[in-house]
């Protein structure tokens, strides 16, 4: 009988091989953070040992230097393709926005990039309904524009595992295949899988990293949690919100919204 990690595990690998058969051309973004790197283990275990489609870095310059030696080092011990998309400055970010979101904006702006040069119909993302409230309406196959607009209220049904995949030439289709994960279940699994991670998840000094992103907008948070059984027993009684490094959340209330409309991930 199958565990939970396993029917989690069996769905995202079923997502994944209905996007590579039916949506061409295809990539996936890699964040280099847990969710992501966690994918990209079953996106070798679907397409046995390789990685059929390039993984993609939108990259502004602005993560620890302990994540980028991760990627490196990844890169080299699994053998894929990384491209990097090196994002536009952010003086050139929509200024109404405010200081930490127009930051974070500069990762919208290098796949809307990204995408007008390379015409990608499909963009794979990590990203998972408990992250966030916005992200909690996506859907599996999710249309957008080329240029990145999302209209969460008109968004195809999907029942029973049965997904639409045929979308107008002009709109590209974000495919989250852990969209069904949560945070536990991620740990549970590189725990079980034995998945390389970034050390920085791991507490040193009392404070440890729950989600990753850029230094200038992401912050360590108060944690004892020096391994993966830790963290794990952490999230099994924490209240505390997984974003709560995160100073973009904490700015005005639309400010992810704004983003999620315009393109963000």
């Amino acid at each position: 009988m199958q565990d939970h990690l396993d029917e989690l595990e069996s769905k995202t690998i079923y997502i994944l091989r209905e996007a590579y058969n039916r949506i061409k051309p295809l990539g996936m973004l890699w964040s280099i953070g847990k969710d992501s790197t966690a994918l990209l283990w079953c996106i070798r275990k679907a397409f046995y040992g390789r990685v059929p489609f390039p993984m993609i870095q939108l990259d502004t310059g602005m993560e620890e230097d302990e994540v980028y030696a991760f990627r490196d080092q990844l890169v080299k011990d699994w053998g894929f393709e990384l491209k990097i998309e090196q994002c536009p400055p952010e003086e050139q970010m929509d200024q109404t926005l405010p200081p930490a979101t127009r930051a974070a904006a500069r990762k919208t702006e290098g796949l809307k990039n990204l995408l007008a040069r390379e015409k990608y119909k499909g963009v794979i993302v990590g990203i998972r309904r408990d992250e966030q409230s916005m992200r909690a309406k996506e859907r599996v196959f999710s249309p957008r524009r080329f240029d990145g607009t999302w209209d969460y209220k008109d968004q195809p049904a999907e029942f029973w595992d049965q997904y639409k995949t045929d979308f107008p030439e002009d709109t590209h289709v974000r495919i989250h295949p852990i969209l069904h994960w949560r945070e536990i279940d991620i740990w549970r699994y590189t725990q079980r899988e034995n998945i390389p991670i970034v050390p920085l998840y791991l507490a040193r000094n009392g404070m440890r990293f729950r989600s990753l992103g850029e230094k200038n907008i992401t912050f360590p948070i108060k944690s004892n949690a020096s391994t993966i059984e830790e963290i794990i027993a952490e999230l099994e009684t924490t209240k505390t919100s997984e974003r709560a490094g995160r100073s973009m959340d904490s700015e005005t209330e639309d400010s992810f919204e704004r983003l999620r409309q315009s393109g963000y991930m």
